[in-house]
């Protein structure tokens, strides 16, 4: 699902996303996830005696939880640090990928004709879940396909293993050792058994890939049977997320998102922050494919490829999507192939696949430049989030490019000759 912000994608998904991309809830870090990423070659060997002393720390702690010793052996007899998952947090991409990949990844023939048969066959479960809490079924879909393809992969990881490497290396300080200790939770309530605790690298599981203070926080019985298996009722888990997402604010009878054109010579600078529909169509925008712009909710605009990409107007509901997987392409992924899977449109407008692309050390090298300008960017890490993206815009209008919050060989260029 998501782990807190996290450049790499965000927690309730998976760790696909860590290396974001980011899912963690999933750290689903290459929306698309059903994949997750292959970890290298150990490099070294694991620090067996260190582990052991931050087992018997861990211990102290889980005891003061009401974690029993009975639990506490079984989750950890036989475990060792997984050095494949040690060497992976090391590991750093050279180069953002495109936005476009992650949609084409989502969209593919086969996570296509996989969706539409699970559509199908959970049509029901879906339109119940709808109704019950209000979110698009559309959206539940897409996650399900984007964090685990359907059901088809939920990873082949040793969940308390994958935690307590994480744990011990203090991976993100106390992260991963708060969500074992949760993990300890869950084997000591009997919500599954020991051998069946599988999932993602970082520890995300089920269906749809709950961290375990993600499935102690909004898990729920989707199938009336008494107990929340996120693991193998795929009618949990779809109500699960559901849940999680309505938990988030999801506003029932708004859309994500939708397609627009803009009129000729828009002013890009001028057309920050959310509006309501209504003030969009006042300014000229007009939505793609024909009728009208939704009627109810607020939304901003968003040019994920710059202005010779599509054209949106997300709602906050979007922002909902990215309390699952800080990605905008993760979130973008789960709405497209949701919309794709029960009738919608593809984008109409084209992506400038062959236009060269900042490197991940360039798009640092502008937030730098940003900085310097006196403009927040949240952290230097070669990412754009909305922080960055509304400072490029300022950037880009002040340099007399169009501000379309899209970091391009151009703005580089200007940014290094300013003064």
């Amino acid at each position: 699902m998501t782990l807190p912000d996290m450049t790499l994608p965000a927690v309730p998904r998976l760790v696909r996303s860590l290396l974001l991309a980011g899912s963690f809830a999933l750290l689903s870090a290459l929306p698309g996830s059903a994949t997750q990423p292959r970890a290298p070659a150990p490099a070294t060997q694991p620090d067996t005696a260190g582990f052991q002393a931050f087992l018997n720390r861990l211990w102290s702690d889980a005891q003061k939880q009401g974690i029993t010793r009975q639990t506490f052996d079984l989750a950890f007899r036989g475990v060792t640090p997984d050095s494949s998952i040690i060497a992976l947090t090391r590991k750093q991409s050279e180069f953002v990928r495109p936005i476009w990949s992650y949609i084409d990844s989502a969209i593919s023939a086969s996570r296509m004709e996989r969706g539409r048969a699970a559509a199908e066959q959970y049509a029901g479960t879906l339109a119940a879940l709808e109704r019950k809490y209000g979110v698009d079924r559309r959206i539940v879909l897409g996650v399900w396909g984007m964090e685990t393809n359907f059901g088809s992969f939920t990873g082949d990881k040793d969940v308390i293993r994958s935690l307590a490497t994480l744990a011990f290396k203090r991976y993100r300080d106390d992260f991963f050792r708060d969500e074992l200790l949760v993990a300890l939770r869950i084997l000591q309530d009997g919500h599954v058994e020991r051998p069946a605790m599988r999932g993602s690298w970082a520890g995300a599981m089920g269906q749809t890939q709950f961290m375990p203070s993600s499935f102690m926080k909004y898990a729920v019985d989707g199938n009336g049977d008494g107990t929340r298996d996120i693991w193998g009722s795929i009618p949990d888990a779809l109500a699960s997320t559901a849940n999680y997402l309505a938990s988030f604010g999801w506003e029932s009878g708004v859309p994500w998102g939708v397609e627009v054109r803009l009129p000729e010579g828009f002013n890009l600078a001028g057309a920050m922050g959310m509006h309501d529909f209504g003030k969009w169509s006042e300014a000229g925008l007009t939505r793609i494919g024909g009728g009208a712009l939704p009627r109810k909710g607020q939304a901003m605009l968003y040019l994920p490829a710059g202005i010779r990409g599509p054209a949106l107007l997300v709602t906050e509901n979007y922002r909902v999507i990215k309390k699952y997987n800080s990605s905008d392409a993760y979130a973008l992924g789960v709405a497209h192939l949701g919309d794709r899977l029960l009738g919608g449109a593809a984008f109409q407008a084209g992506w400038p696949r062959n236009e060269k692309r900042l490197t991940m050390d360039e798009v640092k090298d502008v937030q730098r430049k940003l900085v310097a300008m006196g403009l927040p960017v949240g952290k230097v890490d070669g990412r754009i989030g909305e922080i960055s993206r509304d400072s490029v815009r300022k950037a880009q209008a002040r340099l007399g490019l169009p501000a379309d919050g899209y970091p391009d060989q151009a703005l580089l260029t200007r940014l290094k000759k300013a003064p």
